[in-house]
């Protein structure tokens, strides 16, 4: 019997189609902190973020089991999407509901830029910006890749990476060192822009 944990997410979907369920569970322990930090970075709210993953894994389980999942792209940028979107959703929901009225007010105090909180627009640009540096960082080689998303995504120490890479710490620093340059030359000749 072949070892689940080391078929890949394509082939983890498929069994997960076709009836195996340790497959899935295997993708949830896959991306669950991951995806958990990618959701509570966006709400930065706990509960909020709890409430997302959920959905998000219940919106993937629903598509793959009705056999709509289609294995144009990533199973990972997929996921991803689907939780960007919802959290978009929980936002617009929210926006709508805290409506207040300023017409009658001669003067708010409190109606400052710099005391509001992120809008719409503004969140829409920062996942935007999540969106094309993830696909830059898709397009580094796979060593820098590897050491970039266990330092941003992982939060591991450079000492964790060489000793999980089975390489020195001058080289895990060395392939960040090269991961940042190509990510800054790629954006430029790409005219991403990645500040808000």
């Amino acid at each position: 019997m072949r070892n689940i944990k080391k078929l890949t997410d394509e082939q983890l979907v498929c069994e997960y189609a076709n009836g195996n369920n340790e497959a899935f569970d295997t993708l949830l322990i896959r991306y669950k902190q991951r995806l958990f930090s990618y959701i509570f970075q966006m709400v930065r709210d706990r509960d909020l973020a709890d409430d997302i993953f959920q959905e998000t894994f219940i919106k993937a389980i629903t598509t793959i089991r009705q056999g709509r999942y289609s294995d144009m792209g990533k199973f990972s940028a997929w996921l991803y999407r689907i939780a960007r979107n919802l959290a978009v959703d929980s936002f617009r929901a929210e926006k709508g509901e805290n409506v207040v009225s300023a017409d009658d007010a001669d003067y708010d105090v409190l109606n400052r830029r710099e005391l509001a909180e992120d809008t719409i627009e503004d969140v829409m640009v920062d996942l935007q910006i999540e969106e094309d540096l993830r696909r830059l960082v898709d397009r580094l080689p796979d060593v820098q890749r590897q050491v970039l998303e266990m330092r941003y995504y992982q939060d591991l120490s450079f000492k964790e990476i060489a000793e999980i890479t089975g390489v020195s710490i001058n080289t895990a620093l060395g392939r960040m060192r090269y991961a940042i340059l190509n990510l800054r030359r790629m954006a430029k000749e790409n005219r991403v822009c990645l500040t808000r």
